[in-house]
């Protein structure tokens, strides 16, 4: 997604890509800084196998081509590493990916997101890169969030490569047209509350105007419901030691009661019978004023059809309470194949994608996100939208689509939310069963 967002693309492209010969050996470049001179005298060949969800920008509508041009930029500093690339895409990647793994014919490099990648390194099939986080390294990113996504107890299984918040997004001409643009914070970090937003719903409605759809079909894009939700609470989805759910709290009672209420009064939609990406399209056509679930990729990915500027603002929260963010994080594994220098080949490959001075930002840019590298600096000057976003990292919340069990707990929320909706349970009632359930999903899990 983003970029080529989960939500939005269905895209079934398989493109193998054969490029230079020859083989590494050796450890990564210092991944302290961006590098760019090191090359690879070592004559030992070595071939990786390189699989890819279709993450960076496509070139002439073409999966794949924009990483060829990396592979061929790779080869010409390690020039006897053959890279085989093979894109995968979201709708059958994962499954093409797990039955690779049981029959032992996976690829070397993915990349990924944390919440797979770790799943795998918990499954004991990856290669760790603790090599490749130095304290410099470390020190550069500068959020803890981040870091701590990618491990597992002390080990690195996944090297980041850039990040992007989830949010929420309106129409600003809707609301220029009806005179209520000043009903909104566009000051700062843009923060707001929960009684500004109800106001602005009451406002858009007297105007004839549809709120956000509440979606809850599937599992498709339902990070946006989740941290809309909690966000209106004031309570995480889980703890921070990702033990167990506590969404039921009074705030997330209360927060439940008012998406109730909301949708029961018309300020917002049930989504009941939509799911993430038709949602969306709701919002970039025009037809609701606003939506749960917007992002970088998202934004770049509509603007060119879109007849309106979108403001990206974060959730409303209780007075007195800052946003939780939930974001996307890019990086790479290693499939660990038994193979040492396939291993050391594979970091090698990594770090130049990542921290090349020169491919580093062009891949991060490609991606529309923004880098986990706080010396990589704006890569989008003069951009309003995209450098507000950046700003945003602040306000990452704890990352728990690593927790135990976490595939199975999504099976459990859009029952939950629809149950709600319908009315078929109280929000107490409904929250209550939704943590039980997903809260003996970590315990299957281990």
């Amino acid at each position: 997604m983003k970029k080529a967002f989960a939500l939005l693309l269905t895209l079934a492209v398989s493109l193998t890509t054969f490029v230079g010969c020859g083989a590494a050996s050796g450890t990564p470049s210092d991944t302290s800084k961006p590098t760019k001179e090191n090359t690879q005298t070592s004559e030992e060949q070595v071939e990786i196998t390189w699989w890819n969800f279709p993450n960076f920008a496509a070139i002439d509508d073409t999966a794949g081509k924009y990483e060829e041009n990396i592979i061929q930029a790779f080869n010409e500093k390690y020039p006897n590493i053959k890279v085989n690339m093979e894109m995968i895409d979201f709708g059958s990647g994962p499954e093409k990916i797990t039955n690779a793994i049981q029959g032992g014919t996976v690829c070397d490099v993915l990349f990924d997101a944390p919440g797979r990648i770790i799943s795998y390194a918990k499954d004991g099939v990856l290669a760790d890169v603790n090599s490749m986080f130095t304290d410099d390294f470390v020190k550069d990113v500068d959020n803890d969030n981040i870091i701590n996504a990618c491990k597992v107890e002390n080990d690195y299984f996944m090297y980041p490569i850039s990040s992007a918040p989830f949010l929420m997004a309106f129409n600003k001409e809707m609301l220029e047209k009806h005179g209520l643009l000043d009903m909104i914070n566009l000051e700062g970090d843009r923060n707001w509350t929960v009684d500004e937003y109800k106001a602005l719903m009451e406002a858009l409605k007297e105007k004839g105007e549809k709120g956000a759809v509440v979606y809850c079909v599937s599992q498709g894009g339902d990070q946006g419901p989740r941290a809309f939700l909690s966000n209106l609470a004031g309570t995480p989805i889980t703890n921070d030691a990702l033990t167990e759910y506590t969404i039921n709290s009074q705030g997330g009672v209360e927060a439940l009661e008012f998406v109730v209420d909301a949708v029961d009064k018309g300020l917002l939609l049930n989504g009941s019978a939509l799911d993430g990406t038709a949602s969306i399209e709701e919002f970039t056509s025009g037809r609701v004023s606003h939506t749960i679930l917007f992002s970088p990729g998202v934004y770049n990915s509509n603007k060119a059809n879109m007849e309106f500027e979108p403001i990206f603002l974060p959730f409303p929260t209780p007075a007195g309470t800052e946003p939780e963010l939930e974001y996307l994080i890019d990086g790479f594994c290693i499939f660990d194949n038994g193979d040492e220098a396939k291993i050391e080949a594979s970091k090698l490959l990594i770090d130049f994608i990542c921290n090349d001075t020169e491919w580093g930002p062009k891949n991060v840019k490609q991606t529309a996100t923004f880098p986990v590298r706080q010396s990589f600096g704006n890569l989008y000057e003069g951009d309003e939208n995209m450098t507000y976003l950046a700003s945003l990292t602040k306000y990452y919340g704890t990352y728990y689509n690593t927790i135990d069990g976490f595939a199975e707990m999504r099976t459990y929320w859009f029952p939950m939310m629809q149950a709600a909706l319908a009315g078929d349970k109280i929000p107490e009632q409904a929250l209550n069963d939704f943590v039980t359930s997903a809260n003996q999903s970590i315990s299957n899990a281990q």
